[in-house]
């Protein structure tokens, strides 16, 4: 089985910022409510011309950018996704179009909520060592902004829009290690599709007392499977949900809280967009860069959970280093 280094990253923004405050206009909640309660103070939602295939092309051709490569040279694209406009076609199939990939490649979506983006380098992962391929596109998008229920004050102030997409080069050696896992329920829904329009639907208490224990346990595992020291890593990326519920883990696991890149206070919960996009993110700050080691964390609807620990290629370019276009 191939290894996975990353060697470019991308993200994409809605184009409408909202506030906390713009939410107590339209709900009875307040900015001291939501804050205290998440860490989250704005969210991004998508404006008028912009949709989840927009941010996930835009996030696709930066991350493309970045690795420095031709697009020709992608040999799969997986996308992990739970707010797409269709069935079928998938998001991933709608992006290979869009940037004229190759007709002879894997391509598709997969649906594990909050964990999807990880799970996709997972899948990536795979079909790259089955065929052979070199490089895979991946892609975690959402336009969660059409799907929430403004009557429910819990859940409406939650959630954003956004895209992030990585170009990962497969590798014969390196240091990769994976873990994925699921606790079936319903503790996040999102309905459809069928008559009723789809929305998003969360048991809050439940969800922090399953996020509190995946967290620990996807470091924990990983460390054990790859056998390193976790004083040897170099940034952690976990899904951007809940400040709280990270905070919880850091000191449970009595981990230094600055190794953890959090950006929800700005964006939300992006579901299976908020790892890439922090990721990005964080590499564009400089919180890390080429030859680091990270562990990515994602937990979520499902209840899935999913973790991986992965190396920034020593090729990965900065992004004031980067230059051209797809």
């Amino acid at each position: 089985m191939k290894k996975l280094e990353i060697l470019g990253t991308g993200r994409a923004l809605a184009g409408k910022r909202v506030t906390n405050d713009d939410l107590a206009r339209l709900v009875d909640t307040s900015d001291e409510w939501i804050s205290t309660r998440t860490g989250i103070k704005e969210r991004r939602f998508c404006d008028e011309g912009e949709d989840a295939y927009s941010l996930a092309e835009e996030a696709s051709r930066k991350a493309i950018t970045s690795a420095a490569i031709d697009s020709s040279e992608i040999d799969c694209v997986v996308c992990g996704t739970i707010s797409g406009y269709y069935v079928t076609p998938s998001m991933a199939c709608v992006i290979q179009k869009r940037l004229g990939l190759r007709e002879d490649i894997p391509v598709l979506d997969v649906n594990a909520a909050c964990s999807g983006f990880i799970y996709g380098l997972e899948v990536a992962r795979g079909l790259l060592s089955s065929t052979g391929g070199r490089y895979a596109l991946v892609i975690g998008c959402e336009e969660l902004s059409r799907l929430i229920d403004m009557t429910d004050r819990n859940t409406c102030v939650l959630f954003g829009d956004g895209a992030g997409a990585v170009v990962a080069e497969a590798a014969d050696e390196g240091l990769y290690e994976s873990v994925l896992g699921a606790r079936g329920g319903y503790e996040i829904t999102v309905t459809g599709p069928g008559p009723e329009v789809s929305r998003i639907g969360m048991d809050g208490k439940e969800v922090f007392k399953f996020a509190v224990d995946a967290i620990p346990k996807c470091i924990d595992a990983l460390k054990v499977k790859s056998g390193i020291e976790l004083a040897d890593v170099d940034a952690f990326v976990c899904h951007q949900a809940n400040a709280r519920i990270l905070d919880h883990c850091i000191r449970k696991m009595k981990l230094d809280p600055s190794l953890f890149y959090k950006n929800m206070d700005r964006y939300g919960n992006t579901s299976a967009a908020s790892v890439p996009m922090a990721l990005d993110e964080l590499l564009e700050t400089r919180g890390a860069g080429a030859g680091s080691t990270l562990m990515l964390v994602g937990f979520g609807g499902g209840l899935t959970w999913a973790g991986v620990l992965i190396k920034i290629s020593d090729r990965y370019k900065c992004a004031d280093q980067r230059g051209g276009s797809v």
